[in-house]
């Protein structure tokens, strides 16, 4: 089975990366939509050289890395990365109109954070993710959460989001077309909150809230811009090279897509961007209704998450004293538990009954934890990229 991959953005180009040395696709067709610089050589080497994880050879080799790109053919748009055959598509940017029937790619892994509504048509003006299908694709999978432009519009009955390893079992391959493997974010947060409500139980949660201190992505400015017409958030032309600018993010929302026992718990979700390439980092708060008598304390969160790493393929626990750099390129860890940095506090919180419907004028005391819990992840190729991965691996294994 031949992989289409649409965009050769961030998350495009380190799915290449994976793919080349995974070697699971004998094939795979990319399609950038345009024209890179002045020939193939050109786009050879942009794929070859990263400014966050060096080079190619590098990253599958090691220190004996040397070109593993070869054998450009500028006419046919061929070349070979790590002996696999890539062929370059650089003529559509819509989906309908990219010749994935044409080249026998069944299964497409869209990244250009362009086409990202379920519910469009195929043939919507400016092109759609369910324009895929139509232009011969099977099965689409998404690196971006799903957003529903129209209000009152629900999620079509061939779309779902899952996280590898929280929630593969909701996909389900006579059903589902559309695949979107939400976001960087709500994986590592995922795998944050998974554990508590297996062992603490969604029913003893009061409230939870997170923020996320986010790596630059590629839609930030390196210099500040003036904003297009009608924008809100006049931070976003911000200078990402100068500032810590504050941002929204979606996590919360697409958490609960992937664990329903959220949707019952007050969550909040807030981003901040800074400065960096990648590595990323979650601070999560969850307030507990707990035990006067036996409180949890930092040990038993922490031995939650130690116990939890034990079988989980993409948990990883560290008492280490990290900082992000140390995380960048960790393969396969959708979050990293700092260990040291878990702090709890548990305390009375005094609840007056008068203020309540149907209650008497009695004070009650509830014990009341709350914890702080925090969460590395390299939001690009090792935490995400590389579970993307395996999720686009686990739909072509499903697919006959």
């Amino acid at each position: 089975m031949k992989l289409g991959i649409n965009g050769l953005g961030r998350i495009g180009k380190l799915s290449l990366w994976h793919h080349v040395g995974r070697k699971y696709f004998p094939e795979i067709v990319v399609n950038t939509g345009r024209e890179i610089g002045r020939n193939l050589e050109d786009l050879a080497a942009t794929i070859d050289r990263d400014s966050t994880y060096g080079r190619l050879g590098n990253y599958l080799y090691g220190y004996k890395g040397g070109r593993v790109i070869e054998n450009l053919n500028e006419a046919e748009g061929t070349l070979t990365v790590n002996g696999v055959p890539v062929r370059i598509l650089r003529s559509a940017r819509n989906p309908k109109d990219i010749a994935w029937k044409e080249n026998d790619v069944r299964l497409v892994v869209d990244t250009t954070g362009a086409f990202t509504d379920p519910t469009a048509p195929a043939d919507a003006q400016w092109g759609s993710f369910r324009g895929h299908l139509a232009a011969g694709a099977e099965k689409v999978l998404l690196s971006a959460p799903f957003k529903i432009a129209a209000q009152g519009l629900n999620m079509p009955e061939d779309a779902v989001t899952t996280v590898m390893g929280i929630n593969d079992e909701d996909y389900l391959p006579s059903q589902h077309c559309l695949i979107s493997a939400a976001s960087c974010t709500t994986t590592c947060l995922s795998y944050m909150m998974k554990p508590l409500l297996d062992q603490i139980g969604a029913e003893n949660f009061l409230s939870a809230s997170m923020v996320t201190v986010h790596a630059a992505t590629g839609s930030q400015k390196v210099l500040d811009a003036m904003p297009k017409a009608g924008a809100k958030d006049l931070r976003k032309n911000r200078s990402i090279l100068n500032n810590i600018i504050l941002t929204t993010t979606g996590a919360a929302k697409a958490l609960a897509l992937v664990i329903p026992e959220m949707k019952d718990i007050g969550f909040m979700a807030e981003s901040v961007r800074i400065p960096t390439s990648t590595g990323s980092l979650i601070i999560l708060v969850v307030n507990l209704q707990d035990d006067f008598d036996d409180p949890l304390k930092r040990a038993k969160i922490n031995a939650i998450y130690k116990d939890y790493a034990d079988t989980s393929a993409y948990l990883e626990y560290s008492d280490e004293q990290n900082v992000s750099s140390d995380i960048i390129g960790m393969p396969f860890a959708a979050a990293i538990i700092e260990g040291t940095e878990t702090h709890t506090r548990t305390a009375a919180i005094r609840v007056n009954l008068s203020k309540m419907k149907g209650c008497g004028d009695d004070i009650i005391q509830v014990p009341v934890t709350q914890a702080v819990i925090y969460g590395w992840y390299d939001n690009e190729l090792g935490s995400y990229t590389n579970m993307l991965g395996d999720r686009t691996v686990s739909i072509a294994e499903q697919m006959v």
